[in-house]
């Protein structure tokens, strides 16, 4: 059985459950290499994994790299954003996201 997105999806929804922001973004760089293209949901995932663990840059730097990719944050992706810079104690960034979000 090859890897798709549903497959990679579970897997860095449960590194982000066991606290593994690594692996997630080591994930989400392998999906690639097997021709599976990161979704939505997975983003969301690793930027969730990554502010679960107070990673904030690395949540901010997959928000910021979606809409290059082809992929429109949504509302899930914001939230997970924000509560990243709110694990990071980064309110100002916060604050930003949610201006950015509105215009």
């Amino acid at each position: 059985m090859l890897p798709d997105a549903f497959t990679y999806g579970g897997a860095v929804n449960a590194c982000e459950k066991g606290r593994q922001w690594q692996r997630a973004l080591c994930l989400l760089a392998l999906m690639p290499e097997d021709s599976v293209l990161p979704n939505a949901i997975t983003c969301n995932s690793a930027i969730s994994a990554c502010g679960r663990c107070e990673q904030w840059q690395h949540a901010l730097s997959i928000f910021a790299v979606m809409p290059q990719t082809g992929l429109a944050p949504n509302e899930i992706t914001l939230n997970a954003a924000i509560s990243a810079c709110e694990k990071g104690a980064q309110w100002q960034r916060a604050l930003m996201l949610l201006a950015a979000a509105g215009e």
